[in-house]
């Protein structure tokens, strides 16, 4: 069937609580001011709705992976996050994202860029936003993906095949350092926080310092205008102090109000991605966060609690239930070098696999 459109194959995957369009690299303009426009019109923006595009309106279902073998040594593919804007034509690249990382698993043994085990599989990624490590380990019974199962993951409907993801070396991804302030506590706007990125650049914050007990609904906080200008100045004066320069037009840091855990956990979060309050929790943020908790006098320590041992899993309370995250330390490191390897566990599924149609006027494929 001819079309005047272009058109590029693409894979609508879940990856855990986010949904994203999924791209071969070698599928997209190699100019990454193009490849931008190609990848806002996929979406459908600039526009809130989305309605000529794939996007759903929301920053959680308006993510693109692009996905290649890589040349890296002991990889398997790289991965590229993109954060497409839905109101604008901004394309972020400057974080990793957790949830649709894990998508990458089934993606790449579908695409045939990685030949799959007969029970399980392990894929080594390359996160090309950081150039960090991490593991996919997945069910592959018979050499094909495994969607069924019986993991649940709050903020998903139903279960799936569980996909276990271990971070190897994440401390400082975006920043260069743990502390990028060098600081446990900073004050800022006359509030105390603690800047922190163990995989995602996160300002944490007591949410009773701003007159709130943490457990408020995100739609109620999305309304809190007086709120969300206080953090939104919070987080302009923490990018530089975080080595992120001038995050005006960024989507990190992210900012996480925190409070004792009300549902049995061990933390309470309410998180902006930077400026809707998350639904649920990043798995990198959440990481991030559960890291922070271990770090003696950070604002997180005065309101949560710490399992014991040196395999740590820690249950971060959020709108949508509880994102459990297993954090191994060294005990004799300090605190802010302590962890060494931190782990989540995910689901994926493929949605949809086809072709989706690009304007002419934006790219004619060449």
């Amino acid at each position: 069937m001819k079309s005047r459109q272009t058109s590029i194959a693409c894979s609508v995957i879940r990856g855990g609580t986010s949904r994203g369009a999924y791209f071969l690299s070698t599928d997209l303009p190699t100019n990454a001011e193009l490849r931008d426009q190609v990848l806002t019109a996929v979406m459908g923006g600039p526009d809130p709705l989305q309605v000529d595009g794939l996007g759903g309106g929301h920053s959680l279902t308006s993510k693109v992976a692009i996905v290649g073998p890589s040349s890296e040594i002991d990889v398997d593919v790289d991965y590229l996050f993109l954060q497409v804007a839905p109101d604008n034509s901004f394309v972020s690249t400057a974080q990793n994202c957790g949830n649709i990382l894990s998508g990458v698993a089934p993606f790449a043994i579908e695409q045939g860029l990685v030949q799959a085990e007969d029970e399980t599989t392990t894929i080594r990624v390359n996160m090309v936003n950081s150039g960090n490590r991490c593991e996919l380990t997945l069910a592959t019974p018979g050499g094909a993906v495994e969607y069924s199962g019986d993991t649940a993951i709050d903020g998903v409907p139903g279960t799936s095949s569980a996909i276990i993801c271990d971070f190897l070396d994440i401390a400082g991804s975006v920043s260069g350092a743990m502390l990028p302030t060098g600081n446990v506590i900073n004050e800022i706007g006359g509030f105390e926080v603690t800047c922190i990125d163990n995989g995602m650049p996160v300002v944490c914050a007591r949410a009773s310092d701003f007159g709130l007990s943490g457990s408020e609904l995100p739609h109620d906080l999305d309304a809190n205008t007086t709120l969300k200008a206080s953090l939104e100045a919070i987080r302009l004066k923490a990018g530089p102090m975080m080595s992120l320069g001038d995050v005006s037009e960024k989507s990190v840091p992210k900012m996480c109000l925190v409070a004792e855990p009300t549902a049995g956990g061990h933390v309470l979060t309410r998180t902006f991605i930077p400026h809707e309050c998350h639904r649920s929790i990043g798995v990198l943020g959440a990481v991030t966060v559960a890291t922070a908790c271990l770090l003696p006098g950070s604002v997180v320590d005065g309101v949560s609690t710490v399992p014991a041992g040196c395999d740590k899993t820690f249950s971060v309370e959020h709108p949508s239930g509880v994102f459990q995250v297993r954090l191994t330390i060294d005990e004799e490191a300090a605190p802010e070098a302590s962890v060494v390897k931190a782990g989540v566990i995910r689901t994926a599924r493929t949605l949809m696999r086809g072709e989706v149609f690009i304007p002419p006027n934006i790219w004619n494929g060449e």
